[in-house]
């Protein structure tokens, strides 16, 4: 549609207001009010225009643009009406804007410059210290109601895109204030320090207390990167304070892709480490025992001399590399790369082993590619939404948003299929509670379900797949009745989920690691392909399998190649033309068979095989099963080099250490979960001695007589893109503003939104028969609980980065157990009790969270905390294909140590 606007024709959207049609086409029209993550509500009457055919004056932002309107922005009557609100909302506001942190940012302060509001209009100075409220004593915000002027913003931005309903309004008129319900403290509230309030406020009334006097908005330099927590990608900007080097408050612009200027607690108010005085700022050499400073010439000479030496003696694949999904494309390329071309092996693998090694393994089989299909933006168009294994709101806080959307705004029913009560359980149309490690019966009772009652897509499965009949006799004898006896889910919930996924026009799988951490990984991965083929839901939007990756570079490690399997781009180290390929880009001698897996590597330590092992942030003690053997892996290896940004438990063990940036002092790329590849910008200066990841990598390389030079990520990039068809087309210049997503094989490509259109990677999607596996250890009378183990929303793997941020350890300091109420009544235990949990492997110390949350006979654990590491007590038994250990189901014992005082 056409409208005219100040005299300019512009075209409109069907279902935009003026106020949103004018910004598209540049047009500004003053608001204060109005954001577009919000319902429209034209409370502050600042957006105010003149509109032909219309009595007085119309509030833009909630008038509908329609072909043929005339509209008037600026004339003289909209302009007085503009400053005599501007005068009454800046007298209301008490201004101190000299001494204000948004000084220079303010939308309120801009407009009263703009309309030359002068001090006669202001009135007496009225600022008083804020009396306590919900934010007092809170280290993450804090309120000054003297700057509020009441617009509402965070009030509906907590109810309608974050929806924790967290904060509302107390009093009227003048003395109206923004408050939680019965005035609640802030952390004992709804309120999961998202922030969103904060982000949305037109005048600094909300601000993070850290930021507080750390320096004005106007004296900020903003770089924008991407966030370094988990694998959603969101895009911040890191506000930095040019005269101290730091951080002071990270933020998010609307409608950056993908997550709308949403963000969640870390993205933040996590950001802390990056400054913190714990930060490693010179190479460390173990000497009679003890860590103490080296030079760089010393640590790398010492390196150098003995994996030389052990290469000597043991051959190449004596030595095994572990990369990290916290370093960029670029640095995982590179270590790879040395560890291949530079050692001789293929021993070089990353934290993906364990959390998503089934997920590709499974996928790749069914589809021929590993990823997700689908994109986040998908979501909250999707008719029917699948969540098994994944507790989205808490590992993935941004993606939830979407899938809160797609059910509260757009109608979709959403079926939620996880052992514990999860947040998204208030929204889903069905909870199927199923037993931990019974997902397999649980799918193939929906596909029994769906074959039975003939709501499969035959089309769908005679033009696009091949095998289906190998599934029909596995999953015709899991009626939902015999799986009820295996999931504990009633019958009649089963064939319900199996119904209402079947029968919508889109239906979205979306699973984590609570699918992927068992022994029967691959194959419950292989069940969700099946089950999404049978429907018809692979190849086309807001449908797909949607793996959501956890940590913020684990796709683009694994695309990089630090998989013992496969060179970058999941291109074969056992195919011969590939092996070729790679030994001439390279011009090295490479190995022609696949190396050792993470848990591999450890055990290969115990019988003398591995003799050196190089870490790149990863911290395996900390972040691997069984904790006790993988320490023990530690301190017998003969040469452990780690590098890293602080001295994490793993670094402990080294001989080595080596100081690396972090995110914040890097320029490169990440891959987020829905394979899209993003920048990476150098925001502050680096501390001490401290060196980029790669430039790390090329001095060893070159120590060791594999020459590795290059002068700047970009020309890494450019080499990443000659040998992985996959990131072929990706370049710098190319996703400055917006990242692509892969595949995108040349220049001219614009990137791939969804995978599998029109025909798989593989050519047909394959079907796999699928049968119910137990998991590798049961309760037993002496260990009669189920344990589990997981994220949570307030920290992030093993805390090395999270758990230095005062504001986030304040909501969570500690771990705990998660333990049904009446199970704690038969073993005497209180909520806040201290207890013992233990397994065959070892016992931990932790606090009793007692509640609902998880069903009787089961256990939850997180395991982001070193005090009672979950990790002591999980199994370290593999999945035969991926050989991924089951974190997710052992057989744990709980005990009271001490009644509560």
């Amino acid at each position: 549609m056409k409208l005219t606007i100040d005299g300019k024709q512009i075209t409109a959207r069907q279902g935009q207001t003026v106020l949103e049609a004018a910004q598209t086409n540049g047009i500004d029209i003053p608001n204060l009010c109005y954001d577009p993550r919000l319902t429209p509500s034209g409370s502050c009457r600042l957006c105010l225009v003149e509109i032909e055919g219309q009595r007085g004056l119309q509030p833009s932002c909630v008038f509908e643009a329609r072909d043929g309107l005339v509209v008037k922005t600026n004339t003289d009557e909209v302009r007085e009406i503009r400053k005599t609100v501007i005068e009454l909302l800046f007298n209301e506001h008490k201004a101190r804007c000299t001494v204000c942190d948004e000084n220079g940012k303010c939308n309120l302060q801009s407009y009263a410059y703009e309309y030359q509001i002068g001090e006669e209009a202001l009135g007496p100075a009225l600022y008083t210290e804020p009396a306590p409220n919900y934010t007092t004593g809170n280290l993450a915000m804090e309120y000054d109601p003297n700057k509020c002027i009441r617009c509402g913003r965070c009030v509906r931005i907590c109810g309608e895109v974050q929806m924790a309903h967290a904060l509302t309004f107390k009093n009227r008129a003048a003395e109206t204030e923004v408050t939680t319900a019965f005035d609640l403290p802030l952390n004992d509230s709804t309120c999961v320090l998202c922030g969103q309030c904060i982000s949305t406020c037109p005048t600094g009334a909300l601000y993070e207390r850290s930021a507080k006097g750390s320096g004005q908005a106007k004296d900020l330099v903003r770089t924008r990167t991407t966030c370094v927590y988990c694998g959603v990608g969101c895009q911040i900007d890191l506000n930095v304070n040019p005269k101290t080097n730091r951080i002071v408050r990270a933020t998010s612009e609307v409608g950056c892709i993908p997550n709308d200027g949403n963000l969640c607690v870390k993205g933040r108010f996590g950001m802390d480490f990056v400054g913190h005085a714990e930060r490693l700022t010179t190479p460390l050499i173990k000497r009679n025992g003890k860590l103490e400073e080296a030079s760089w010439d010393e640590a790398i000479g010492l390196i150098a001399e003995k994996l030389k030496k052990i290469k000597s003696e043991s051959g190449p694949d004596s030595i095994a590399g572990l990369s990290s999904a916290k370093c960029t494309n670029e640095d995982n390329y590179l270590f790879q790369k040395f560890i291949r071309a530079g050692i001789g092996t293929n021993n070089v693998d990353h934290c993906a082993r364990l959390c998503h090694a089934s997920t590709v393994a499974g996928l790749a089989r069914a589809f021929g590619s590993g990823a997700m299909t689908n994109s986040i933006d998908e979501f909250k168009n999707a008719k029917c939404i699948f969540v098994i294994g994944s507790n989205t709101p808490e590992a993935h806080p941004v993606i939830a948003l979407s899938i809160r959307e797609a059910v509260v705004r757009n109608g979709a029913e959403l079926i939620v299929a996880d052992p514990r009560e999860i947040e998204l359980v208030h929204y889903a149309k069905l909870h199927l509670q199923q037993r931990p490690g019974s997902d397999v019966a649980l799918i193939n009772a929906m596909m029994n379900v769906i074959i039975e009652e003939d709501l499969l897509d035959k089309d769908y499965i005679e033009e696009r797949t091949e095998d289906f009949e190998q599934i029909i006799e596995a999953v015709k004898e899991m009626t939902p009745e015999i799986a009820e006896k295996i999931t504990s889910v009633p019958a009649d919930a089963i064939r319900q989920a199996a119904r209402t996924y079947a029968a919508a026009d889109t239906a979205s799988i979306v699973f984590s690691m609570g699918i992927t951490q068992h022994t029967t990984g691959t194959d419950n991965v292989l069940s969700l392909a099946n089950l999404a083929m049978l429907t018809g839901n692979v190849g086309k939007e807001s449908a797909g399998v949607n793996p959501l990756r956890g940590q913020n570079n684990v796709q683009g490690a694994c695309d990089l190649g630090a998989l013992p399997n496969v060179y970058p781009g999941y291109q074969s180290v056992e195919d011969a033309d590939i092996h070729a390929k790679f030994e001439k880009a390279w011009d090295a001698k490479l190995s022609a068979k696949k190396g050792l897996t993470v848990v591999e590597m450890f055990h290969a330590i115990e019988d003398g095989s591995i003799r050196a092992l190089y870490l790149m942030g990863e911290n395996p003690a900390l972040s691997d099963p069984n904790l006790n053997r993988t320490r023990k892996a530690l301190e017998k290896v003969e040469f452990l080099i780690a590098q890293d940004v602080f001295l994490s438990e793993s670094a402990q063990y080294a001989d080595v250490v080596l100081p690396a940036f972090s995110f914040a002092e890097k320029d490169g790329t990440f891959t987020n979960t829905e394979r899209r590849i993003q920048r990476v910008r150098e925001a502050v200066n680096p501390p001490g001695q401290t060196r980029d990841d790669w430039r790390i990598v090329c001095d060893i390389a070159g120590a060791t007589g594999l020459p590795m030079q290059y002068g700047s990520a970009t020309e890494i990039m450019d080499e990443i893109s000659s040998v992985s068809p996959l990131y072929g087309g990706i370049a710098f210049d190319r996703i400055e503003s917006v990242g692509l997503q892969w595949p995108c094989p040349d220049k001219d490509h614009p990137g791939t939104k969804y995978l599998h259109k029109g025909q798989f990677k593989r050519g047909k999607g394959k079907f796999h028969a699928v049968r119910f596996k137990e998991p590798a250890e049961l309760p037993d009378k002496k260990f009669p609980f189920v344990l589990s183990t997981g994220r949570q929303l307030y920290q992030y793997h093993t805390g090395t980065l999270s758990r230095k941020s005062p504001a986030i350890d304040q909501k969570s300091p500690t771990g705990y157990v998660e333990i049904h109420f009446k199970d704690a009544e038969e073993y005497g235990i209180k909520d806040g009790d201290s207890v013992e949990v233990s397994t065959t492997r070892g016992k931990v110390t932790t606090k009793a969270s007692v509640g609902t949350q998880v069903a009787r006979g089961w256990l939850f654990m997180p395991f982001h905390f070193a005090e009672g590491p979950a990790n002591m007590l999980t199994n370290d038994a593999l999945d035969p294909i991926a050989k991924i250990p089951e974190l997710k189901v052992c057989a744990a014992n709980i005990r009271q140590l001490q009644p509560k005082s």
